[in-house]
């Protein structure tokens, strides 16, 4: 038997990508951005085709050799139509449903997944808004999701967020949330995750809520402890994408220059294909790149994060020297999680810099969505089809890793 499910606010769909791994099988995708949106019609090609066994055909596609509107040509309207590209709101809600009830046949949904977006929750983004995100709007998303699930009662669901969620207005908003969702008949769980527990080469900490019906108990997972006993090095993750300098690089197609190692077969990040997609890099200006190599060699040389205080002064472009002083960050090649990789990454690659000194750059792509766990074969769209480094940066940095999501969805199916 599969389960199927509704995934609120998608994103890219890292959060949907565990629960397909794990043959649910998702009604709608709801989602206001458009790029990901795209980013989510070309991995529901994936999934679609793998299953029909025509994946050359996806293949082509990532390799350029088809474009986006001949590839969605080999899926049906159903499939493409499953994403919705609409902000969840009042205005909007009722549109939804109507589309989602066409595609439910009047069969019950099992699960509700998703998060709304995490800026007015995150610590972040109140230390950068003049009222500490009060007037936000985004405060209440929640109230939009409860809404679904009083429309469409799932036995279960899954919603994540960031920590400052805790603390954000106090607690009130966390607080409200409990009430709503038992008003609406569940109860809920709230377990606090760290992403390197569950092989995410990557400290990443989230708010993850799981909600049940009132009318049964289920043995929930200890997810605040689960230990996937996966170890590895961020080097691991990079070791056999082809190194490159500032502004180089191919969007469709570079060939692998190792072996797989045993990191990426036991993730499977690399699942099977022989190349890799997306692996280019932003340029940098000469200034930025003198910063990066001392910010490499003082890691290097005595395992030192660079202070922004102590670069040379005709490097330095800001007044502020109390704030943000590691604003240069390199991306250790020999620990085992990297920094959060954040939204930010879009606008900047200075918070990532390559560990490998003769390279001079900030991460690709590709090795943005690997430290996220995405697989080689993850396509991250624009609105136009072809280069899309800044919208695949921040739907990057913005998505639920999915080997994160895949040992939830596991519990979950396991609970249904």
């Amino acid at each position: 038997m599969k389960y199927n499910f509704i995934d609120l606010f998608a994103g890219a769909g890292g959060l949907s990508e565990g629960f397909i791994k794990n043959d649910f099988k998702p009604i709608a995708h709801i989602e206001i951005d458009e790029a990901a949106c795209y980013t989510l019609k070309t991995r529901a090609a994936f999934h679609y085709l793998k299953k029909k066994n025509l994946s050359e055909n996806y293949n082509s596609y990532l390799k350029g050799e088809i474009n986006r509107v001949e590839l969605y040509k080999n899926l049906p309207p159903r499939i493409i139509k499953s994403v919705i590209n609409k902000s969840i709101c009042v205005e909007n809600n009722e549109e939804i449903f109507k589309k989602i009830d066409s595609k439910l046949n009047n069969k019950e949904v099992d699960l509700i997944v998703g998060g709304p977006p995490c800026q007015a929750y995150s610590l972040a983004g109140r230390a950068r808004s003049e009222n500490n995100m009060k007037k936000d709007p985004r405060n209440f998303l929640y109230v939009q999701y409860a809404n679904y699930l009083e429309k469409y009662n799932p036995k279960m669901f899954v919603f994540e967020n960031v920590l400052g969620l805790k603390s954000a207005g106090g607690g009130v908003y966390l607080s409200n949330m409990e009430r709503l969702f038992n008003k609406k008949g569940y109860k809920i769980n709230i377990f606090k995750v760290k992403a390197e527990n569950f092989g995410v080469l990557q400290k990443r900490r989230r708010l993850i809520i799981i909600g049940w019906k009132d009318d049964f108990t289920p043995n929930l997972p200890d997810l605040e402890n689960y230990n996937s006993g996966i170890i590895s090095n961020v080097d691991s993750l990079f070791e056999d994408l082809p190194e490159l300098q500032a502004g180089t690089g191919t969007d469709k197609y570079s060939e692998y220059i190792t072996h797989t190692n045993e990191y990426l077969e036991t993730t499977k990040i690399r699942n099977g294909i022989d190349f890799v997609t997306q692996h280019i890099a932003r340029p940098h200006s000469e200034q930025d790149k003198l910063i990066y190599k001392i910010a490499v060699d003082k890691w290097n040389t005595s395992q030192e994060r660079l202070n922004y205080n102590d670069l040379p002064e005709k490097l330095k472009t800001h007044n502020n020297t109390k704030s943000f002083t590691d604003r240069f960050k390199i991306v250790a090649g020999n620990i085992n999680a990297s920094q959060t990789v954040v939204a930010h990454i879009a606008k900047d690659g200075h918070y990532y810099i390559h560990p490998n000194i003769e390279q001079n750059r900030s991460i690709s792509v590709r090795e943005a969505a690997r430290l996220q766990s995405f697989d080689d074969d993850f396509y991250f769209e624009g609105v136009r089809e072809g280069a899309n480094r800044t919208a695949a940066f921040k739907q990057i940095g913005n998505a639920v890793p999915p080997l994160l999501a895949n040992t939830i969805a596991k519990s979950i199916k396991q609970l249904l």
